[in-house]
């Protein structure tokens, strides 16, 4: 029994055919996963809350321990970790720390969310 080769093309399956990639790159999912992860603690989302609503969108590190009902050190801790994700910044003034948040930071993080 002969076998015959067939010289018709394939035809190809539009689902499978590779097209452009979708989704986020990845350097954006670094950044997102960065700041989720900073914003991903009830007591970081409430330092960020905390100091938006403070005089001047700022608050002194010295007013932040009693509302959250923590301990200095891990305010701190907790600071260190949103300044780091770039969400806040600190300033110096004296013997105390003023904390503020990054202008559109916040935004650009829920931009990011959306895009998921």
């Amino acid at each position: 029994m002969a076998t015959t080769l067939s010289t018709e093309t394939p035809q190809v399956d539009p689902c499978c055919t590779p097209g452009e990639p979708r989704g986020i790159d990845a350097a954006t999912a670094r950044d997102a996963a960065r700041i989720l992860k900073a914003i991903a603690d009830p007591n970081r989302l409430r330092l960020l809350s905390i100091i938006k609503a403070g005089p001047d969108g700022e608050a002194c590190v010295c007013d932040l321990t009693e509302p959250l009902d923590l301990g200095q050190p891990t305010v701190s801790h907790h600071l260190k970790i949103l300044v780091d994700a770039g969400l806040i910044r600190r300033e110096k003034r004296g013997t105390w720390s003023y904390y503020s948040l990054v202008p559109g930071t916040l935004e650009a993080a829920a931009d990011g969310i959306l895009l998921l």
